[in-house]
């Protein structure tokens, strides 16, 4: 199994591992937000309870190995502004994240991106980082193409995104993936 750190620092940020008492203000900053949950897989929460039991699947599924969920914060000011999450399947990591509104446009959540797939491709183990998001999710899609991911193409009726539609929406599929020992492949 693998044990990611549960921190990871970039230039203007800290990335580490969620803590229970990070759920009021996950709720406050995105949690609840129509226009910050327009495109994740999950309703916008309702109250801050719900915060605290997503919060308590997080730490789980951290403990068992399953996914890790990083808080991002801003170091000058430890402001928590967002998350990212790595799903983990074996050699692969299926990325997630979700930033607060105020910090749109600022390349916080590129830097992150960078970082946990910087951290990931040095393991021995892991081969390939992707990422899916709406094909109307135009910054989302900015944000890994600026993390250095390739556009790989679209997957028709992928992904629900509840607080759209109940039913699956077509998704660009990002990924990058490490250098075959053989010189073939991306690095």
């Amino acid at each position: 199994m693998i044990n990611p750190p549960k921190s990871l620092k970039t230039e203007r940020l800290r990335l580490r591992k969620a803590k229970l008492n990070d759920a009021e203000v996950i709720f406050r900053q995105y949690a609840q937000d129509p226009e910050v949950t327009k495109y994740v897989s999950w309703r916008a929460h309702r109250n801050v309870e719900e915060t605290r039991e997503y919060v308590r699947m997080c730490l789980l599924a951290w403990d068992v190995g399953k996914a890790f969920h990083w808080v991002i914060e801003r170091k000058d000011d430890n402001q928590l502004i967002g998350m990212i999450i790595a799903r983990v399947n074996v050699e692969k990591w299926e990325l997630g994240f979700v930033l607060a509104r105020s910090f749109w446009g600022q390349g916080y959540m590129a830097e992150a991106v960078k970082e946990i797939i910087a951290w990931a491709l040095k393991r021995n183990e892991i081969y390939r980082i992707w990422a899916v998001c709406d094909v109307d999710n135009l910054a989302s899609a900015r944000v890994m193409e600026k993390a250095g991911m390739q556009r790989e193409g679209i997957l028709r009726r992928w992904s629900v995104h509840p607080n759209i539609s109940d039913e699956p929406r077509d998704s660009y599929c990002f990924a990058i993936t490490k250098q075959r020992r053989d010189g073939q492949g991306e690095e």
